[in-house]
């Protein structure tokens, strides 16, 4: 169990209660390991976003309703591909963002600092099974492709981390990897196999029954595809 303590991490005029954690505190589970395959990817990973989840992540923003003076996290920023969205939709709000990978918050803070100078915007290295926020801190959260790295149990910590974080009738907005294309399925198994690190495995299928067993009730479903990669898009209301 890694110690609570808590202190107060300032973003302009907006504070969020931090809870304190250990630098290399992460339990020796695949996420460690996900974290060094992630910094190593970090300066090409941009390209995949690119090329098979920025249609998504369009829609997921759209869905979401996520609108200027907000207070939105995104939990696994990846590429910063959607942090940069939701920052352009949140000038006058406040954008935290955080991923297990330090390289990977590097990048993306550093990138958003220069393309939105005067946004309020902070993105961490942090582990999303214990988001150090305070309850009920944020209106809008997103999340996307982080379960396919997680065990079940680790799903579930994640899921309830982004409930407690959440306002009451706040949005959580998720993307998965699709399961509805049998060729992909075949590939993303061997794929998976190889690097799970890196891959993980499918669990989109499982998805919706699992944010309904934390508390959330879901609003939107979609599929949306792009350069042949299948994504599912959710988005559910505390």
């Amino acid at each position: 169990m890694i110690p609570i303590s808590y202190r107060e991490h300032s973003l302009d005029n907006v504070q969020f209660p931090l809870v304190g954690w250990r630098a290399d505190g992460l339990p020796k589970t695949i996420a460690d390991r996900t974290r060094k395959v992630y910094d190593r990817v970090a300066m090409v990973y941009p390209l995949s976003t690119f090329f098979f989840h920025s249609r998504a992540h369009r829609h997921a923003l759209q869905d979401s309703g996520i609108t200027d003076g907000m207070r939105v996290l995104e939990v696994a920023t990846g590429s910063g591909e959607m942090f940069r969205r939701l920052v352009k939709v949140n000038r006058s709000g406040s954008t935290v963002g955080f991923d297990l990978s330090p390289n990977m918050a590097a990048r993306t803070q550093k990138r958003v600092q220069r393309e939105f100078p005067s946004s309020r915007t902070i993105c961490h290295a942090v582990d999303a099974r214990y988001i150090p926020f305070r309850d009920e801190a944020f209106d809008a959260v997103v999340c996307c492709y982080l379960l396919e790295l997680l065990a079940t149990d680790d799903i579930y910590r994640a899921l309830n981390e982004c409930y407690r974080v959440l306002r009451r009738n706040g949005k959580f907005a998720l993307i998965c990897i699709g399961q509805n294309t049998r060729m992909f399925n075949r590939v993303y198994r061997v794929a998976g196999k190889l690097a799970p690190a890196f891959w993980g495995r499918q669990v989109e299928q499982r998805v919706p029954e699992m944010i309904e067993h934390v508390d959330f009730d879901i609003i939107s479903d979609r599929v949306v595809t792009q350069t042949g990669y299948p994504s599912r898009v959710l988005v559910a209301r505390k």
